[in-house]
């Protein structure tokens, strides 16, 4: 790939970046645009941008850290993020919110809410009565749902990435984990709305982990399958993941490195969360034993201090074999202190060191898989660090050693951020194939009235895989049902999902879909009568972010076309291929070989189990049969969501609204602490300033009374009213998310609450110290400014006299021109003695006459004339010399013809001369 003369030299990259560069060249663009990937942890989260310039780079947040936590802080009229709210979570922590993200898109009744709430029993959760899902309430008049929590997250990102790009960013590709359902996978592309990102992409972690690893590795991939198992621990949960590389060859850009997921396994809750838990209630443990009289357990403060001290001690016995824990003021003031081995650490979670080989089983079985066919082991996530897990790791996949050659930190956001380039317009990117696969198999059933052979009539219910476990996707699929001539609903349900254990069918939630009930199919058939039915086919499509739809359902007629309208067929056909073709009609036709029979056939992958559900023939067998015509009829349908109900617009719209209520306060809040910082500030430099010497110089005492008398006035009265001074409200342009007709989002003007009291103090103060301040900032400017134009007067003179001695045979300026350099420097030193001198019988308290700006004026001026004789002098062609006429003469030729000769001599002089 060739970079456009808009990347910047290698020099001002850094060097991880370096192999980045050979990826990526711009296309041309109207606008400088750059787009962001999330990865959303259960602890932290990754951000990372490509910009016009930059190939890919992490973003690093306020505290200038590349991974920033996943924390929310809502109190009654402040909101923090990040490590802000991380240190919120120790203070007051029933007011930060941690590893929510579990809560998305689950019911009430889930057993992972149950744990939440365990886990953190400082947090109210309440039921959603319209969705039966869960509330963060917060007050009886605050409260927040996982959805509007993690929008504020992604809000917050974005914030991060634009001030770090310096552009806006609209669009991402944001992290989650392969195991999330449909109903979850809903819920982040929710939360994506109400933070007005347009999601490029929902990827799984795992999936862009590997592709992160393969396009550092495109020259190792070739034809031979290469089988690597990316083993992920991270904070809240464990993935197992098998992923085949090797290049392929496609029809447009040739062959190209493929990455495919082979298999997956994974445990919901294994993490280094529930041993830092494990480490926290033992901590707990020993606090009361040392202190029977306590009960650390009940102050959910302590109980935070301990969580976040067992974070440390977790990180520094992976490395040390023992370490102490020490928290000062851990419960009434009583300081805390206790000495934790390894092996007690590990004592405590061998129940879960116990399932690390689960998820590398259930992987390969997905994957109908050995480990004899695993070529690596690589660890990511930064639970993996934990030696007692490798040690297991390592026995269980029964090889020489494990992988550690990629960042396990930053590996899944790297990879979105390049797939989120090759999804944006702006850029392009060498292609690399991603075949993700759907964990979770998904079908769809119907009842239907057959007849048996005693001519009795009974209920047959029907089963049609749609998608199977491990299928690939982006893809579409179509069911055809053939039996049917009246309205019908049929069912969009999880497959079989026996290799899930109890517990996680729990937690996985409803194994319903959608109930999809369809009108008008009687109403087809008896318009279209006289035709054949070819059946009712429902379109489905699994998109890039593995998200389910069902596109349009349509019921297909077929007729023979007699011979003496082949003429008129052959008119139809042509119109049918029209993309235009009265667009507004429900009911359009495609004739034999138009491009859209040509194209439905494409997406149509029927099923062969049964004549019930799908037709007996493909498209392209129907396209070979002459003089047919088909005809295509949409059927109106209606959906019922099963498993978790979707956030209505007016819902969303409410959310959004809260989300941007809270933005805008946000902004009150900057605005009003930079108001009064502002002021402040002024007040206690300008106090200290009234006892500088270079101050008092040029004040008199009453003048400073004066000041000092106001400037002690004004900070009482921030101390008494103003931090609740009145404010006036101000139109500022902010970004709101608000949905228009196109489905679009702007930015409005809102108002924006401007502190102009504040100001209005600020502005007077700086109005009665503004002859104080100018007086002592232009005596600072004088001794530099007067040596600059002492010193070009200089110059000037010496270079004057110099162009004057100049023989008037050789002499470039004219008369004039030295004339008017002479005059300038006469006027320039006149100007300085007599502006001296009247400023010399000014007192240091008075309005000074001698102004730096009028010096700057006067060497500018001076500085032009010298330039242009300088200018004048560089480029101006030495006179000829005339020589005179000589007595002898050279081989019989006089030398007074010299010079016509040398007006005759051709461009080659030089090189004839050099002969």
């Amino acid at each position: 790939a060739e970079s456009s003369p808009a990347v910047p030299s290698m020099a001002r990259l850094p060097g991880w970046a370096l192999p980045w560069l050979l990826l990526f060249w711009l296309l041309p663009a109207a606008e400088p645009v750059a787009v962001m990937s999330v990865d959303v942890g259960s602890e932290s989260m990754k951000i990372a941008i490509v910009k016009p310039g930059v190939p890919m780079e992490i973003v690093l947040n306020k505290e200038s850290r590349r991974k920033t936590p996943v924390a929310v802080s809502l109190k009654e009229n402040e909101r923090l993020f990040g490590d802000s709210a991380l240190g919120m979570s120790i203070r007051t922590p029933r007011v930060a919110f941690r590893y929510f993200q579990d809560l998305l898109g689950k019911r009430i009744d889930n057993p992972h809410v149950a744990l939440y709430r365990s886990r953190f029993p400082e947090h109210e959760l309440v039921k959603d009565e319209t969705r039966q899902t869960v509330i963060f309430k917060l007050s009886p008049t605050i409260q927040y749902s996982p959805e509007e929590m993690l929008g504020m997250v992604l809000n917050y990102s974005r914030g991060l990435a634009e001030e770090f790009a310096e552009q806006p960013i609209k669009d991402a590709v944001i992290t989650v984990p392969a195991y999330f359902n449909q109903a979850e996978r809903r819920a982040v592309l929710h939360a994506a709305r109400m933070a007005d990102l347009k999601v490029l992409q929902l990827i799984n972690d795992n999936t862009a982990v590997a592709l992160n690893y393969g396009v550092f590795r495109r020259k190792d991939i070739n034809a031979t399958a290469q089988n690597i198992m990316f083993y992920d621990m991270g904070a809240g949960s464990t993935v197992c993941t098998i992923v085949t590389y090797q290049t392929v060859k496609t029809k447009d850009s040739g062959t190209q490195p493929q990455l495919q997921i082979q298999g997956i396994g994974f445990d919901r809750t294994l993490g280094g969360l529930e041993m830092e838990l494990r480490l926290r209630d033992y901590l707990a443990k020993l606090f009361n034993e040392q202190h029977p009289s306590k009960d650390v357990r009940k102050n959910p403060r302590a109980m935070a201090k301990l969580l976040k001290e067992a974070n440390r001690l977790k990180t520094v016995l992976s490395a040390n074999a023992d370490h102490v824990a020490q928290i000062e003021g851990l419960l009434d003031d009583i300081d805390f202190k206790a000495k934790v081995s390894r092996q007690e650490f590990e004592d405590l979670c061998s129940d879960l060191f116990k399932r690390v080989p689960g998820p590398v089983q259930q992987a390969l079985s997905s994957a109908e898989m050995n480990m004899d066919g695993i070529d690596q082991v690589i660890l990511v996530g930064g639970a993996t660090r934990v030696p007692k897990v490798q040690e297991v790791l390592l026995k269980a996949v029964g090889k020489e050693e494990l992988g550690k050659n990629i960042n396990a930190d930053e590996a899944a956001a790297m990879g979105a951020v390049y797939q989120a380039a090759a999804l944006s317009k702006a850029f392009k990117v060498k292609p690399f194939i991603v075949r993700d696969a759907a964990v979770f198999p998904i079908q769809v059933e119907f009842t239907r009235e057959v007849e048996e052979e005693d001519k009795s009539k009974s209920l047959k219910h029907n089963k049609r895989i749609l998608f199977q476990r491990m299928a690939p996707y982006p893809q579409r699929k179509v069911i055809t049902f053939n039996r049917y001539t009246d309205d019908f609903e049929f069912y969009v349900n999880y497959g079989d999902l026996t290799f899930l254990n109890q517990d996680d069918l729990r937690v996985f939630g409803s194994l319903n879909l959608t109930t999809v009930r369809l009108k008008g199919v009687g109403d087809s058939f008896k318009k279209h009568s006289d035709y054949e039915s070819k059946g009712i086919k429902a379109h489905f499509n699994m998109d890039d972010s593995g998200v389910l739809s069902l596109d349009r359902v349509e019921s297909v007629f077929e007729t023979l076309v007699e011979d003496k309208l082949e003429e008129e067929s052959t008119l139809t056909s042509k119109l049918a291929e029209s993309e235009d073709l009265f667009p507004c009609l429900r009911t359009y036709f495609v004739l034999q070989g138009s491009k859209e029979n040509r194209e439905t056939a494409k997406e149509e992958e029927p099923s062969k189990s049964s004549s019930d559900s799908t037709a007996t023939k493909t498209e392209e067998e129907k396209i070979k049969v002459p003089k047919k015509q088909k005809l295509v009829h949409e059927i109106t349908m209606e959906l019922d969501v099963n498993d978790v109900p979707d956030l209505v617009e007016d819902e969303l719209k409410s959310s959004m609204k809260k989300l941007q209520d809270l933005t805008i306060r946000d902004l009150e809040k900057q605005e009003r602490e930079k108001s009064a910082n502002s002021l402040e500030s002024f007040i206690f430099e300008t106090q200290d300033k009234l006892y500088q010497e270079e101050y008092q110089f040029v004040s008199t005492e009453e003048q400073r009374e004066e000041i000092s008398k106001k400037l002690n006035e004004a900070s009482s009265w921030m101390e008494e009213e103003g931090y609740a001074a009145a404010t006036k409200v101000l139109l500022r342009a902010v970004r709101i998310p608000v949905s228009c007709h196109s489905g679009q989002t702007n930015c409005l003007l809102s108002p924006l609450p401007h502190f102009q009291e504040l100001k209005d103090k600020l502005s007077e103060l700086k109005k009665l110290c503004r002859n104080l301040f100018f007086r002592v900032e232009e005596r600072r400017k004088w001794p530099e400014r007067l040596a600059a134009l002492e010193s070009l007067l200089n110059h000037s003179t010496i270079f004057l006299r110099g162009a004057r001695m100049i023989p008037e045979s050789d002499q470039i300026f004219t008369e004039v021109e030295l004339s008017t350099l002479e005059k300038a420097i006469n006027e320039t030193t006149i100007w300085k003695n007599e502006t001296l001198a009247e400023q010399n019988k000014l007192t240091p308290t008075e309005k000074p006459v001698l102004l730096s700006k009028d010096i700057e004026f006067k060497i500018a001026a001076l500085d032009r004339e010298v330039q242009y004789l300088l200018n004048k002098a560089k480029f101006a062609k030495p006179k000829p010399k005339r020589e005179k006429n000589a007595t002898k003469t050279d081989s019989g030729k006089n030398t007074t013809a010299a010079p016509e000769t040398e007006n005759t001599i051709p461009p080659t002089e030089g090189k004839q001369e050099g002969k």
